[in-house]
């Protein structure tokens, strides 16, 4: 065991972390919530049934694309540990990553116009795949960095999770009025298109729009986050050098945390439970419930159960441990999963189109993004508190590695979610492709349905056990600070010798 502390900020925070710098730290969640937004919801559907690819095709290329995330996650991660700057070690990549991003996003939905004599599938799958990964490399440079900055922030229990907070709140605000605003006048409806999602002349625009908003979040966040750099966990003695090697050291110490393991785990099953669920919900929304760009808009008062969540979940956690509210709601996501579709096959519900069904819709969208929200702030602020646990074990502090993994996780939802989503589209529901017209055989209806409505919720379980198994709790955590503490108090006294 390594008894001296390696790390150390080169200015001690007097009082709390500023409100401001939370909120710029907040705001840099916004690149990955409008990447995965478009990626996650109109992906699939866009090479699927717009440009008439299958979905398993477009799905497996999707999992190509993580299993590259797999190698160069931890790698950034791992690197940007070692890192030294005189912008620290985190900065430097996150404004290298602005302009890759929004070029790569913007050509992955802007395919070639390809000749009908030419081998049409094969190049669009090649176009996808090139882009899709340039698309998600540039996000590992950015996100990877920047999610580590939250642990180094504080190392408070309480204050963790209230910065996790902010995260989500600018991730659920600017998630909605992305949301709002595409179904709103990027996708109108039109005589010939009815369905705006399935009009192949608006994916230019949606293109255009996450080119500028993408990039701009980016630089807003990086620069603004700036003046934090001094009190941020910066390496001491001798700069290590950064070999391959290293990130297989680094992920075996990672790994080796138990309760850090659980939790990759856990955040790796719910995100692929989240990727099937919101890969499936545009062709539920849009098939199944027969919703038009019109009344799709609305579900974004969704947004009004991710408040309710940022504005309890400090008394919930002054009341539970984290790993008890997680588990909490997962029991209530499988419920909220089933109910709406099992009322559907019932035949207790109003008819597609009515103004009752939709306010349903908006009520179900409302509760989903409760409870969400409260597991999600849950989950990252348990992280950090791991992060502390394998400071005390090993000497080591590992932002950069510990959130690579969930990073990774994260991006399972338009990786290994939309693979078994493709998979079940095509094997299992036997979903026609190319359908624009919204018209679908009623036992393929029955087959979303059920697939939808009760296999994926019921995987939630997975992730509620593992969950159940972590050890880390409000007085363990307050005991691993008190050490860490006098630890460096003993490493910053003058030698008495």
């Amino acid at each position: 065991m390594n008894q001296t502390a390696s790390f150390r900020r080169a200015q001690e925070r007097v009082g709390k972390v500023p409100t401001g710098a939370r909120i710029f730290q907040g705001i840099g969640a916004l690149p990955d919530v409008f990447k995965d937004f478009a990626i996650k919801t109109f992906l699939l559907l866009y090479y699927n049934q717009v440009l008439g690819l299958p979905a398993l095709h477009v799905s497996a290329v999707l999992f190509v694309a993580l299993m590259i995330d797999a190698v160069t996650d931890p790698i950034v991660g791992s690197y940007s540990d070692r890192f030294r700057s005189r912008l620290g070690r985190r900065h430097p990549f996150m404004y290298a990553s602005a302009l890759p991003l929004g070029v790569s996003v913007f050509l992955l939905f802007t395919p070639p116009d390809i000749p009908a004599d030419m081998a049409r599938e094969p190049i669009l799958i090649a176009w996808l795949l090139a882009f899709l990964v340039a698309a998600r490399v540039s996000m590992t440079f950015f996100y990877v960095p920047w999610s580590a900055l939250f642990a180094e922030f504080s190392d408070d229990y309480e204050e963790r999770s209230v910065i996790v907070t902010y995260r989500f709140f600018f991730a659920w605000v600017g998630g909605i009025a992305l949301s709002f605003s595409v179904y709103s006048w990027v996708f109108p409806a039109s005589p010939e298109f009815p369905l705006g999602q399935l009009n192949p002349e608006n994916y230019q625009t949606l293109a255009l729009v996450l080119a500028i908003c993408i990039p701009t979040a980016v630089l807003i966040t990086t620069h603004f986050t700036r003046n934090q750099i001094p009190y941020l966990m910066q390496p001491e003695g001798e700069p290590t050098p950064f070999r391959f090697s290293s990130v297989i050291e680094d992920m075996r110490f990672a790994l080796s945390n138990r309760d850090f393991l659980l939790l990759f785990g856990a955040v790796l099953t719910s995100s692929v439970v989240i990727g099937t669920n919101g890969a499936f919900e545009i062709y539920m929304r849009t098939y199944f419930w027969g919703m038009d760009t019109a009344s799709l808009r609305w579900l974004a008062l969704g947004f009004t159960g991710a408040l309710l969540g940022f504005a309890t979940v400090g008394l919930l956690q002054r009341t539970f441990d984290k790993k008890h509210l997680l588990v909490g709601c997962a029991i209530l996501l499988i419920l909220q999963g089933m109910l709406l579709v099992g009322l559907r096959f019932l035949d207790v519900l109003p008819a597609n189109g009515s103004s009752t069904l939709l306010v349903l819709l908006v009520i179900d969208a409302i509760v989903k993004g409760y409870l969400g929200t409260v597991a999600l702030v849950m989950f990252i602020s348990m992280v950090a508190d791991t992060l502390d646990v394998q400071e005390l074990a090993t000497g080591r502090r590992q932002e950069g590695v510990f959130n690579a993994a969930i990073a990774f996780s994260a991006k399972a939802t338009s990786g290994f979610g939309l693979l078994i989503a493709g998979a079940l589209l095509d094997l299992l529901i036997l979903f026609p492709r190319g359908t624009t017209d919204a018209t679908v055989a009623n036992d393929v209806l029955i087959r979303l349905g059920i697939t939808d409505g009760f296999l994926v919720p019921l995987a939630n379980v997975v992730w509620m056990f593992l969950a159940l198994k972590c050890s880390i709790t409000r007085e363990g955590h307050a005991e691993v600070r008190k050490q860490l503490d006098a630890r460096r108090r003993l490493s910053s006294s003058p030698n008495p010798g």
